[in-house]
């Protein structure tokens, strides 16, 4: 539990009510009881702060008025930042890991920090190195010569391969997999020979990767994740990929190799992005997109199409495949009327 005036000081946040109530959990405004804490960061759900029953809410000052009788008040500038850290502060997640489990196995040439943790069935190989703090989830592998870094923690069942570098702070999901072979092949008269993947994979410090997400290692270079960076769950990133610092990528997208994303972009779910092009920094890619392009200028680009009745569906897919004729149509028309501009005279009809 949080005294709220202690809240309010972390948080350098303004507090109206009772200094001394505390909270213990975070909740949505409509749902919200006694002893939790909810907030309102669009002005579409006011509604429900003059009927909240929370115990206190993080507001912006303009709502303040619309606040139910005898609910405490958090003035602040961005409710939703102070959600999320109060949210960090209440949070109730268990520890993946408490010490060393006797089913886990670790190479005598492994190397540990202090406090660290390792799960039921873990496997750590030679000349892993684990940073203080390190927590491995059941059935996690650590290959040989990776690095974790101080107070990164790993789910059940994460796989890391040989010699992949994981920064400070980070958090992976269940079922991802990092350092996997890049898909590189070269055909030989139809017979495919594989190309052996002999970078490897290097993550920056405070990133989150999601459940069953994968990160494929570089084929000769290394493939880089910068720092704070977050992806989804079910996402793929080729060999070689190079992703910037806070860069955001939503569930289900897929990155192919040797491309470029900058800083601080946001991919939404579902995008998938060609090989070797480059994408600038701040680029925001709208959910279902194909980006086939290099994106060089900062925006937001879109290319899925929302969906729509069938009926509708079916009258353009019908006009689509009509749009070479059209053009060429469009494309006569302009030069009968650039020749009748020429000579002042009605374009010839004859064939």
């Amino acid at each position: 539990m949080i005294i709220l005036a202690k809240l309010a000081e972390q948080l350098n946040a303004q507090l109206t009510g009772d200094a001394a109530c505390g909270v213990s959990a975070v909740a949505t405004l409509e749902h919200a009881g006694e002893g939790t804490i909810s907030f309102l960061a669009n002005s579409k759900y006011r509604k429900y702060l003059s009927q909240t029953q929370a115990s206190a809410v993080l507001i912006r000052a303009d709502d303040l008025p619309f606040v139910a009788p005898g609910v405490n008040a958090l003035v602040v500038t961005d409710p939703y930042v102070a959600f999320a850290q109060v949210a960090q502060m209440l949070d109730s997640t268990p520890d993946i890991a408490s010490g060393i489990h006797p089913s886990a196995i670790i190479d005598p040439t492994a190397v540990l920090g202090t406090n660290c943790a390792v799960g039921p069935h873990a496997v750590v190989n030679a000349n892993v190195v684990l940073g203080d703090g390190v927590q491995l989830g059941a059935g996690t592998l650590v290959g040989q010569g990776a690095q974790i870094g101080a107070g990164t923690r790993l789910w059940a069942n994460v796989t890391i391969y040989h010699n992949v570098v994981i920064g400070k702070g980070c958090l992976v999901h269940s079922g991802a997999v990092i350092g996997s072979d890049g898909f590189g092949f070269a055909n030989k008269a139809g017979n495919w020979l594989k190309i052996p993947q002999t970078g490897t994979v290097r993550i920056g410090d405070k990133c989150e990767i999601g459940a069953n997400t994968t990160i494929d290692r570089g084929a000769i270079e290394d493939t880089v994740i910068g720092n704070n960076v977050i992806i989804d769950n079910l996402c793929q990133l080729a060999h070689n990929v190079q992703i910037g610092d806070h860069t955001a990528i939503a569930g289900s997208s897929s990155i192919a190799g040797s491309t470029k994303v900058g800083r601080y972009c946001i991919i939404g779910g579902g995008v998938g992005v060609n090989g070797h092009i480059e994408i600038a920094d701040g680029v925001q890619i709208t959910g279902m997109s194909m980006v086939t392009r290099s994106l060089m200028e900062k925006g937001v680009y879109s290319s899925g199409i929302p969906a729509t009745t069938n009926a509708e569906w079916r009258r353009n897919t019908a006009r689509l495949r009509q749009i070479e004729q059209l053009f060429q149509r469009v494309k006569q028309l302009e030069q009968q009327l650039q020749q009748l501009s020429n000579d002042g005279q009605p374009p010839s009809t004859e064939d």
